[in-house]
């Protein structure tokens, strides 16, 4: 395919030299020659770089278009705002004409596993980095596939181009904008590589259900009976660590599709966390960081040794790598339906319970609910644990009503008969700061009795508040734990922080419409 003709028809004329699909080696150099120390190689040789300014997302410059197809669709509010296509227009133009004279760097690969649903995606970037980070975190075709190519979507990056917010319409100098009419996305003024990770697959979640696949913010495995895992969860909740496990096969770290099928894996590699990460806690991930990986904003010592625990730049330090540097994942990316769901929990308030089953109802519920806690530190004014409910564990990504998402995931468990508890790797004895962290091989203990059967022959029982079941014995986890009162001292402060957990999840909900009686009823106590 002749790539000068492909980008002259997106109004893109008079380029520098045009890298396209290098190898990453090849651009690990070209990296290194043209970030002038702003990259560098590790003692392991990964690659290492600095995003500058924007370290995370920015969540409130992401835009769709809103043109008449999509106007019905997207749930609009402060995770999905539009753009109207004159503004879009005009940015777009601006892009198109700051390209001019650049060198590009050019990928061409797949999202989704499965052929039936996978999206051809190009993405054209004036740096490497993001070539790298594409290369690492999607699904490279092999040489035929490359020759017949035709993508569906394109992706312009340009970390170098600002908007101007007064006259683009825009909130600052970001802008995150996804068009589904032209079939582009163009990430601006960000180097961060989760901004093209998030924008691909945001956009594969509003495809999807009109496919009749569910597309899913978790993580997934694979036993050795063939037996399909899912894990959702939001930040710092334990969704990469618990499904990296070495007695099952890994099928993906982040994204997923449900078909009629089974589920398939979005990615083709991995985009994880890197802060306080420990080859005791976390071998995969520790090994994966070598030659071929790409890490963001770690610090390195003065031997390119990196120090995981040292959060100079950011908290949200990341490494991408695929997933082939996990030593036994599931190469294909695709697994049978699951048997079981896991929704994974941080509670800084204490009192939810480490684990509990829960009835389709309640799952529908907990899915809509998304909640994990904030803590107290972690942000400017925030002097208590936070309660954050972030829909579908994944809101910023999943740009339909909540409860099209809901209503998939339900029928999905009652017509494959899936297994779902919620686990809480948050705290107990008491609120963050006073009790302690759930240890995790306790949590690794509750996760395999859920996924090996044990939990089925075990009886349960109804706590108080949120009207989960526990049970009342777990292989390799003490009975106390179990029960959260239990290890509570003081019981009246942990009656106060249950029922003030149950009205928040309660005040939550009913901002969502069209939620069955049934779920409504399935959740926390009314106080």
């Amino acid at each position: 395919m002749d790539k000068n003709n492909e980008l002259i028809k997106l109004g893109i004329t008079n380029t520098g030299k045009i890298y396209n699909n290098l190898g990453v080696m090849e651009l690990f150099e070209i990296a290194l020659k043209i970030r002038d120390g702003d990259a560098i190689l590790s003692n392991s040789g990964a690659l290492c770089v600095w995003t500058g300014k924007y370290t995370g997302r920015s969540p409130d410059d992401r835009y769709f278009v809103d043109t008449e197809d999509v106007h019905n669709k997207i749930e609009w509010d402060e995770s999905n705002l539009p753009i109207s296509e004159e503004k879009y227009n005009n940015i777009y133009n601006k892009v198109t004409a700051y390209l001019q004279g650049k060198n590009l760097f050019i990928f061409d690969g797949f999202v989704g596993a499965d052929k039936d649903y996978r999206m051809p995606i190009r993405v054209i970037s004036e740096n490497p980095d993001s070539a790298i980070l594409s290369d690492r975190m999607l699904i490279v075709p092999d040489k035929e596939e490359l020759k017949n190519i035709k993508p569906t979507f394109t992706l312009i990056a340009t970390p170098n181009f600002r908007t101007i917010p007064e006259i683009d319409g825009v909130n600052s100098e970001a802008a995150i904008i996804i068009n589904f009419k032209t079939r582009m996305i163009l990430v601006i003024a960000s180097r961060y590589g989760g901004e093209i990770k998030k924008a691909i697959f945001t956009t594969m979640n509003y495809l999807m259900p009109e496919k009749k696949v569910l597309p899913m913010h978790c993580s997934a495995n694979i036993g050795k009976d063939g037996k399909t895992a899912l894990f959702f969860g939001l930040s710092g909740t334990g969704k990469t660590t618990l499904s990296a496990d070495p007695n099952r096969k890994l099928i993906g770290d982040d994204e997923h599709g449900w078909s009629n099928k089974g589920i398939f894996n979005f990615e083709g590699g991995c985009y994880a966390k890197c802060i306080r990460l420990s080859k005791e806690n976390e071998p995969q991930i520790w090994n994966a960081v070598k030659a071929g990986a790409i890490v963001e904003n770690v610090v390195l010592d003065v031997n390119r040794v990196p120090d995981y625990n040292d959060a100079e730049y950011t908290e949200n330090t990341r490494v991408a790598y695929p997933i082939e540097f996990i030593p036994n994942a599931e190469l294909s990316g695709i697994g049978n339906h699951p048997n079981a769901i896991i929704f994974l929990t941080a509670d800084a308030f204490g009192v939810l319970p480490p684990i509990s089953r829960l009835t389709k109802e309640q799952a529908m519920y907990y899915f809509i609910s998304g909640y994990t806690s904030k803590l107290a530190g972690t942000e400017r004014g925030i002097t208590e644990p936070l309660a954050t409910f972030s829909t579908c564990f994944g809101a910023p990504f999943m740009p339909r009503p909540s409860v099209v998402y809901g209503k998939m995931l339900k029928e999905n468990m009652v017509k494959y008969n899936t297994r779902v508890y919620l686990l809480n790797t948050g705290w107990s004895g008491g609120p963050y700061g006073i009790g302690k962290r759930i240890d995790l091989p306790y949590s690794r203990a509750m996760v395999t009795a859920a996924l090996n059967g044990e939990l089925d022959g075990i009886d349960f029982y109804k706590e108080s508040y949120f009207n989960l079941m526990i049970p009342k014995k777990c292989s390799g986890v003490p009975d106390e734990l179990l029960n959260p009162i239990s290890t509570w001292d003081d019981k009246e402060e942990y009656d106060r922080l249950a029922k003030e957990l149950a009205n928040k999840f309660n005040d939550n909900i009913k901002k969502f419409k069209g939620i069955e009686e049934d779920v409504l009823k399935s959740g926390p106590s009314l106080f």
